[in-house]
């Protein structure tokens, strides 16, 4: 039985917006933010510190600046209390929490490498969703962005998710051959939806994994 389903996305192509729908059609909880804000109680951090970090790599000026406040506190007898919030620290308190929420189950977890850290669960769907670049301007721009803006944000965004998994998972992303499915949400979010749903029942009527 499928009891977590994964949604990795394109910026901007309604990934939260489909696992927000997806978890309550289902009655099952969602780990969208849910999941930073969990990251951020664990890191004793704001939101917004674990939000900056979140899906990308370290810029190179973080990482000589972590590199030398670690260097500054050695042999302190404070370093314990040294509380650095960069894209390793996140990646595996995100990676105990993934798993602490799979391990519970009947939920809908949103990117942050959940589909890499739960890969060779059975009881797991895989989704990557996409769209058409104007369908995703045509999203942020709904969401108040302007026009240039948000071809930015189309731009970068991915960029950064794909140098991450690079970085951390060791593989491209999208990383075709761990996804179940790929949907484009240009079909509509509520399609999109039912497409999941749909696979589900297909995935859970069949004998061993998905």
């Amino acid at each position: 039985m499928i009891k977590i389903v994964t949604i990795e996305r394109e910026y901007g192509s309604g990934g939260g917006e489909v696992a927000a729908q997806l978890a309550s059609q289902l009655g099952w909880k969602l780990w969208d933010q849910l999941l930073t804000e969990e990251i951020a109680r664990l890191a004793n951090c704001s939101k917004a510190a674990v939000e900056d970090r979140e899906e990308r790599r370290d810029p190179l000026y973080y990482r000589l600046f972590r590199s030398f406040l670690r260097g500054s506190y050695e042999g302190s007898i404070n370093a314990h209390k040294l509380n650095v919030v960069d894209s390793e620290s996140i990646l595996k308190m995100t990676k105990r929490v993934v798993l602490r929420a799979a391990e519970t189950g009947n939920c809908v977890v949103v990117g942050r490498g959940s589909q890499h850290f739960l890969r060779d669960r059975n009881d797991t769907l895989r989704v990557f969703l996409y769209a058409p670049t104007q369908d995703k301007v045509r999203r942020l721009l709904a969401r108040g962005k302007t026009e240039d803006e948000a071809h930015e944000l189309v731009d970068t965004v991915d960029r950064e998710r794909g140098d991450y998994v690079s970085k951390y998972f060791g593989v491209e992303w999208p990383n075709l051959p761990l996804y179940h499915t790929m949907i484009n949400t240009s079909i509509g979010d509520g399609a999109v939806v039912q497409a999941i749903t749909n696979f589900m029942k297909i995935c859970d009527a069949r004998p061993g994994k998905p």
